[in-house]
């Protein structure tokens, strides 16, 4: 069987343009680009934890560099490397080439290098630092959501974890509505476009990872305001599921990789524009409150207040 060296030499070493250095020795040499800011981000996926044993390879070599790159989009920053370094219980090559495959899949669409890493025996465990750039005044941080904004969401909350509950026996979809499901919990799509576009648009920004109501709640707990999300204007829930299910799925489920941001008012129109443009529904579905402070309430459609008590997933709760 191939030693570690060889299983990185053939399957994780490949060209890397936008680095002075890549992988091969001690440390990757990289040079910004002349007057950016480095945005940097860690991810950790284990096994049993956020993805099944059975998950297919290729599927999981995607997933591991989106959910950093999400975390780059809800800064506005575009990726430019990735370190990878991970755990594997054998030295299985196959699956090996197909992580390998569906991970330069991934870095290939958003023009990403992987510049390097480390590997070693033990329990299945990945973990990817992404790096991306941006100009120095125009990040989406989570602190600068004001009074009186609109409160945005992309794409559709809930189908990941609807998709989990499928695999997990916990639910059952039709055929049409599995494979959006699952697809979306093992092959997100990091919305590093959308970001970019937003650092003239945006005020805050944030990806949902752990749940819409649990990461809103980072968003106003930073920025020192309140927010109010109403249930009508989000996305329509999918047919044929437990009401209830989907919709604790839509709000705390996690796993989505969409970005949740707030803009002023009179952006309206540009940022319908923008939907259009990159074919990417955006939901106004909430506004930023200057109090109570710290708190998220969730409406009807009549404006009356809805108790929903789970927010998102929290690994020591």
């Amino acid at each position: 069987m191939p030693s570690e060296f060889e299983l990185i030499r053939r399957h994780f070493t490949r060209p890397t343009p936008q680095a002075l250095l890549g992988p091969g020795d001690d440390c990757a040499l990289l040079v910004p680009s002349e007057g950016m800011l480095l945005a940097v981000t860690t991810d950790m996926l284990v096994e049993g934890t956020h993805f099944l044993p059975d998950t297919d390879p290729g599927a999981l070599g995607w997933k591991t560099l989106a959910v950093s790159l999400s975390d780059l989009a809800a800064m506005g920053a575009r990726p430019r490397w990735a370190l990878l370094a991970g755990s594997l219980p054998t030295d299985d090559e196959s699956w090996v080439a197909r992580f390998a495959a569906g991970l330069f899949a991934c870095a290939g669409r958003h023009a990403v290098d992987l510049v390097g890493g480390d590997t070693t025996r033990g329990p299945r465990n990945l973990c990817l630092t992404a790096i991306g750039e941006l100009p120095p005044t125009k990040a989406l941080r989570r602190d600068r959501a004001l009074p009186g904004d609109d409160l945005w969401l992309s794409g559709q909350t809930g189908l990941a974890a609807l998709g989990l509950a499928h695999l997990q026996g916990r639910a059952h979809l039709g055929e049409a509505l599995r494979e959006t499901c699952v697809t979306a919990l093992q092959q997100p799509l990091p919305r590093v476009e959308l970001g970019i576009r937003l650092r003239d648009l945006a005020h805050a920004a944030i990806d949902v990872s752990d749940g819409l109501l649990a990461d809103l709640c980072h968003v106003v707990k930073q920025s020192q305001v309140g927010a109010e999300i109403s249930l009508a204007r989000l996305p329509p829930l999918p047919r044929g599921i437990e009401p209830l299910l989907a919709r604790h799925c839509q709000l705390a489920g996690g796993d989505d990789y969409e970005i949740l941001f707030t803009a002023a008012v009179d952006r309206r129109d540009e940022l319908a524009a923008l939907a259009g443009e990159l074919e990417l529904p955006l939901w106004r579905c909430g506004s930023i409150l200057a109090a109570p402070v710290g708190e998220v309430r969730v409406v009807d459609a009549g404006g009356q207040p809805v108790d929903f008590a789970a927010r998102g997933f929290d690994h020591f709760a």
